[in-house]
């Protein structure tokens, strides 16, 4: 028996708008709404609507077919002033046979250096899940899939009852990403692996006309599946959601062979789908995983080095999370919301200086021409919140 678990990753920041040094004390409008708002509507138009629209009739022409998806907190601010959009996905999670995960809301690297702020971006997230969805998730996936056993024992105390994380070569040795694991330092929580290799042949080498194994198709692509049949438990596909229509566009065929997909890997007797939290009820792990160095699902490395590979990253993380307590001490609600938008991992994955290969990945939707002008934009706006922060001070008389 092979569960197939299909996960999809659903976000989008805020973009900051090109943020001179001469605005700083004068203009605290930081985010270009126009360009969000351009990108949201394309992005709609060649992914987010014609995928629900398929993935709804797969899940009401299927009964046996089931997805999971995480929606970011700034995807879901962003997506309530698009009312068609917002009841596409409240219309897939009625059927039931879709999960919704939890994450930080605003998509950020704040377990690496707050973790109240991350406990409360924790709550935020499940809270707005509850307002929009009537839904409460059990199965939690950080940003980014960033990981270690201090966050799978800090995931358990909070509660959940499954996380998610990279199938890393590096960490599973000899092992295979198609069992369930136990994190190390836990008791009750399990470990889904991301089968890379299976998911990034669909999300990125699908139209890779390059590629030794060009064309894929749904007959090939359920052969290499179906010989994890006896040599594992669950196969998790696990990708962003604009794979469909965005990275992979629509005269690839990717939206044929997503709607052929389920029915071609149902062909075998023994394979079925099954959300996060059902794998983690019916699957037992198999042995522990000891991770102590974070992993990701980002570049070939795997690593932190998307947002943490440079000076500029560094210190640009260091200094955002350096005025935590000053914006939380202000009472500030507006500052507050400026402050937790900039956490969004997006920003310094803009500043990454590797551009080799994966340097069109760092590209998508980057509205930079270099890392460099993407820290400078950063840095003159963190400098304004400081001064919005000592403007508070002097208002408050402290």
């Amino acid at each position: 028996m092979v569960s197939f678990c299909f996960y999809f990753q659903v976000h989008q920041p805020f973009r900051l708008r090109k943020y001179p040094v001469f605005d700083i004390g004068n203009n605290h409008d930081y985010f270009d709404n126009d360009k969000n708002q351009e990108i949201m509507k394309k992005v709609a138009e060649k992914c987010y609507l014609p995928t629900n629209k398929l993935m709804l009739d797969l899940l009401k022409h299927e009964p046996r077919f089931k997805i999971s998806y995480s929606l970011s907190g700034t995807f879901l601010d962003q997506i309530e002033k698009m009312p068609e959009l917002l009841e596409s996905f409240k219309k897939l999670v009625d059927t039931g046979r879709v999960e919704l995960l939890d994450e930080t809301y605003y998509h950020s690297l704040s377990f690496l250096y707050s973790k109240a702020e991350f406990v409360e971006q924790v709550n935020l997230h499940k809270q707005k899940i509850k307002q929009l969805f009537n839904y409460t998730p059990k199965v939690f996936r950080n940003t980014e899939l960033v990981y270690n056993n201090e966050l799978a024992r800090f995931i358990e105390d909070l509660g959940y009852i499954g996380i998610l994380a990279e199938g890393a070569d590096r960490v599973l040795g000899w092992r295979s990403p198609d069992f369930l694991y136990q994190p190390a330092t836990t008791s009750k929580i399990s470990l889904l692996l991301r089968n890379y290799k299976l998911s990034d042949d669909i999300s990125f080498r699908f139209s890779n006309k390059g590629w030794n194994e060009y064309p894929l198709t749904t007959e090939k692509f359920a052969r290499w599946a179906n010989k994890v049949n006896g040599n594992g438990n669950v196969i998790n596909l696990f990708m962003d959601y604009e794979t469909f229509g965005e990275h992979q566009w629509e005269d690839t065929g990717i939206f044929e062979f997503l709607r052929n997909l389920p029915k071609e890997l149902l062909k075998h007797p023994d394979n079925d789908f099954k959300t996060p939290s059902e794998i983690v009820k019916i699957y037992k792990p198999i042995g522990q995983l000891d991770i102590h160095s974070p992993i990701s699902w980002a570049d070939m490395e795997r690593d932190l080095s998307a947002w943490l590979g440079n000076k500029m990253q560094e210190t640009a993380l260091r200094d955002i999370y350096g005025v935590e307590h000053s914006v939380k001490q202000s009472d500030d609600p507006a500052l507050l919301a400026d402050w937790r938008k900039l956490q969004t991992s997006d920003h310094f994955y803009y500043m990454c200086t590797k551009w080799f290969s994966d340097g069109d990945v760092h590209k998508y939707f980057n509205p930079y021409d270099s890392p460099y002008d993407a820290f400078i934009s950063f840095m003159n706006i963190l400098n304004d919140i400081k001064s919005r922060l000592k403007q508070e001070v002097m208002i408050n008389g402290g």
